[in-house]
């Protein structure tokens, strides 16, 4: 039996597109450009027979011509975190609806490979990058020379930012506690040199300072795996209430209660932020911040594309509101 491997089609080219649409080459290539004078009717055919025939642009020619690769990058340090993968949906749709593919890396929390993430998008020829780093620090940001760029959730200086309004969700949770009679809250969180970390928790604080008693702090924790001063302070501090600083931290507190025999929000009460998908699928759902990723996503995408087309202006900040998310993790005390 003899077995003949057949050829790989050819891919049409932009000539044969032109001949079997009836056009020029020039009206052909301004058609799939999105360029020139073409009329609506024509252009229109042309995109139909291309699609017809199977004609797609050679991106690299393309790029080499108008100078841009129509991509650009997404740097967040720990994919593992459920926060980050649902940013990362949020700019992949936002960039899609303006034309653009997105690379998705992460740091796994280290600034050496931070730096490195962002070496190989600017030697790989991304027309800009979205940058969520690892800490408020300019350390990388050399790796960054000449290539566009927005910062999101972290203060670095001289880059556009996209920001929330953290200390006000903060606030948002305290008050949230003392309207529902909590006065010994605890707070536990990530750690302070991350300005929005920081930020959640002095809103926070000073509710609960102007109204009741901050029974603990803890700012060594940043997953649902607690650390041992964290479970320390749950056992021993009496608190009826605890503000989370991030919603995967509140998870692991509510692991750890359950594991202990505890129930939320009857023996304590649990607030999170960010209200990450996980947030409203915990047993009880929990109450927590919404921070807006989705405006926040969409906020760095058109910031990012402005600064590509050369059209950003000076620098800009931009701070998004946050909101409360009333489920099931707090409880009301009776007076």
């Amino acid at each position: 039996m003899s077995v003949v491997a057949e050829r790989p089609q050819k891919r049409p080219t932009l000539k044969e597109l032109a001949s079997e649409a009836g056009v020029s080459v020039a009206s052909a290539s301004y058609a799939v450009n999105g360029t020139g004078s073409v009329g609506d009717k024509t252009r229109e055919h042309i995109l139909e027979v291309a699609r017809r025939i199977g004609y797609r642009q050679n991106a690299a020619a393309r790029a080499t011509k108008i100078g841009r690769t129509g991509t650009m990058g997404l740097v967040v340090p720990d994919l593992t975190n459920p926060f980050f993968p649902s940013l990362a949906q949020s700019v992949i749709q936002t960039a899609r609806g303006h034309g653009y593919g997105v690379f998705v890396t992460d740091t796994e929390g280290s600034e050496q490979l931070e730096t490195e993430a962002l070496a190989m998008l600017a030697d790989r020829g991304v027309d800009g990058v979205i940058w969520f780093p690892v800490r408020d620090s300019d350390t990388s940001a050399g790796a960054l020379a000449n290539v566009p760029t927005v910062v999101v959730d972290r203060a670095i200086p001289h880059f556009d930012t996209i920001l929330a309004d953290y200390a006000e969700g903060g606030r948002q949770a305290a008050n949230h506690l003392i309207e529902a009679g909590h006065r010994r809250i605890g707070i536990i969180s990530g750690p302070d040199d991350i300005l929005s970390m920081r930020q959640r928790c002095e809103g926070a604080m000073e509710v609960i300072l102007a109204h009741g008693t901050l029974a603990f702090r803890v700012t060594n924790a940043f997953s649902v795996d607690l650390e041992p001063a964290v479970i320390d302070a749950l056992d021993e501090q009496g608190a009826t209430a605890v503000f989370a600083g991030a919603d995967v931290i509140a998870i692991g507190v509510l692991r750890h209660l359950a594991a202990t025999g505890r129930s939320v929000p009857a023996d304590l009460s649990v607030i999170g932020f960010d209200d990450i998908p996980w947030s409203e699928l915990t047993a009880p759902p929990l109450t927590t911040i919404d921070l807006p990723l989705h405006s926040m996503a969409a906020e760095a995408v058109e910031a990012l594309i402005r600064k590509i087309e050369r059209r950003e202006g000076a620098r800009r900040t931009v701070v998004v509101s946050t909101s409360l998310v009333l489920r099931d993790t707090v409880a009301r005390l009776k007076s």
